[in-house]
């Protein structure tokens, strides 16, 4: 990449920020703007960045004064953003970030797309660990702060700056961009409702798997059992690699689980090799042995031995905000908990629940449109899957302003929920769930705080676990 002047819109966004360092480590000139940082959130993220060279402006459009700079906007940016008036007006270029980060991913020489409703940022930072410590020098895109990069200089790691002849990333499914990528190998995890009907999801991903050298493909999920069929009748069944929880038939599968308190264990078995191998797996719960499955196959597809990759495996350290222990006070566990749709909130409390403890659960909801879709879904998984001491609490969806349709909200989930028998309130604020998670909890409780695209709740958590300790706090 050349000397190009890059200016980020919405710099701080998780996903916006690793790559503007990935593109800064590439030659480009980076500046942005945030909101938040406008609103005086986060500032430690915003002063690491300035640190690092990136020059931050006000998100009134008085940063984009040239018809020479890149203007990057997220997929879904409105014309009414000050910054994208400013482009328009000076003719400097706009690209979506995922524009962007298809055209770094295309240009390198391998790749590696991880896609799924759930588990992405968890197999990407699995990959992006094996391939470092096989010394591989990948360049990865995650969505997540990977903990075994994460450092006193580098408190954001969701990117890992490499080479340019290996490049991995998350994509996305969401915003339709999945269809920009054209993987080497691509892994889908699992596909279920979430941001788009059914029809138009099996279109992206049989369109992305159709695309790859190889597809590492789940046969405990019925919709990527049905993709792997389906690439096997098209005559690729050799471009195709399987993984499965306790299933033989898949190319590589999981079975004697055994659930640790920080961690899992189970024996590896390679078909095509017929060997076993034990694997030390530092993440708990059983959706991590197959996220640990879909890593594995991924990287043998590009030569790394799998007793090599099972060594890395044995010293990955976790994603931030995915189950994180923020610490225990008085007997009472904080976790900060990434799960904000059905899929992964039930694999956050089947993990949870193999241990003793009751659960109380905070789930902010990310929008109002995720409600309205998966209305039902959402009272059908807490209502399976809370016990009866269990108790679940919802503050308002996070709302940043727009014509969103506020039809459906929390208390429409929480009254279903206690209408199927368990616990369930919704509360106006953030605040007043906070105050009653306090009120509520007792030794020997789990307080999960679950949610996504807001970045204080981890501050959320943190503050509650100081309540708990001196119940004055504030």
């Amino acid at each position: 990449m050349n000397q190009d002047d890059y200016f980020f819109c919405g710099i701080g966004g998780s996903g916006m920020l690793p790559l503007a360092m990935i593109v800064q480590a590439q030659g480009g000139r980076i500046e942005g703007s945030d909101r938040s940082r406008d609103q005086g959130r986060t500032p430690e993220k915003f002063a690491w960045l300035e640190a690092h060279g990136v020059a931050l402006h006000p998100q009134d459009g008085s940063g984009v004064t040239r018809p020479d700079q890149i203007v990057v906007a997220t997929g879904a940016i409105e014309d009414t953003v000050p910054d994208i008036g400013a482009a328009k007006r000076v003719g400097a270029a706009i690209k979506t970030r995922p524009q962007l980060l298809s055209e770094l991913f295309n240009a390198a020489p391998t790749s590696i797309g991880v896609a799924g409703t759930s588990g992405k940022s968890t197999i990407t930072g699995m990959i992006a660990w094996i391939l470092h410590q096989a010394g591989r020098r990948p360049t990865v895109m995650n969505g997540a702060v990977m903990k075994n990069f994460a450092d006193a200089d580098h408190p954001f790691a969701s990117a890992l700056i490499g080479g340019r002849d290996l490049f991995v990333s998350e994509v996305d499914e969401s915003d339709g961009s999945i269809a920009r990528y054209d993987p080497t190998v691509a892994v889908v995890s699992n596909i279920s409702l979430d941001h788009k009907s059914m029809e138009e999801l099996r279109d992206l991903f049989g369109g992305f798997t159709a695309r790859s050298a190889t597809a590492v493909l789940n046969l405990d999920n019925p919709e990527t059992a049905a993709l792997a069929q389906s690439m096997v009748e098209a005559g690729r069944g050799d471009a195709v690699v399987t993984f499965a929880l306790g299933n033989d038939t898949a190319d590589l599968s999981a079975h004697d689980l055994e659930p640790l308190p920080a961690g899992m264990r189970f024996r590896l078995t390679d078909r095509a090799a017929g060997t076993d191998h034990p694997v030390a797996l530092p993440v708990p719960g059983a959706h991590n042995v197959a996220n640990a499955l879909a890593a594995l196959g991924a990287v043998r597809a590009i030569g790394v031995p799998l007793d090599q990759a099972v060594d890395g495996l044995g010293t990955f350290a976790g994603i931030r905000r995915r189950m994180e222990v923020v610490g225990t006070s008085n007997g009472v566990t904080v976790i900060d908990d990434f799960a904000h749709n059905p899929d992964k909130i039930a694999a956050t409390l089947k993990t949870l629940h193999a241990f003793d403890g009751r659960l109380l659960v905070l789930f902010q909801p990310h929008g109002f449109g995720p409600l309205r879709l998966m209305k039902d879904e959402f009272i059908d998984g807490f209502t399976g899957l809370l016990r009866d001491e269990d108790v679940l609490l919802m503050p308002e969806p996070v709302y940043y302003g727009g014509t969103t349709d506020r039809s459906v909200g929390s208390e429409d989930i929480a009254s279903g929920v206690r209408a199927a028998g368990r616990n369930a309130e919704a509360l106006p604020t953030r605040e007043a769930c906070g105050d009653r998670l306090v009120t509520l909890a007792r030794p020997g409780d789990r307080i999960v705080v679950m949610g996504a695209r807001d970045d204080t709740l981890s501050q959320f958590a943190a503050e509650l676990l100081k309540r708990l300790s001196d119940p004055s706090a504030d």
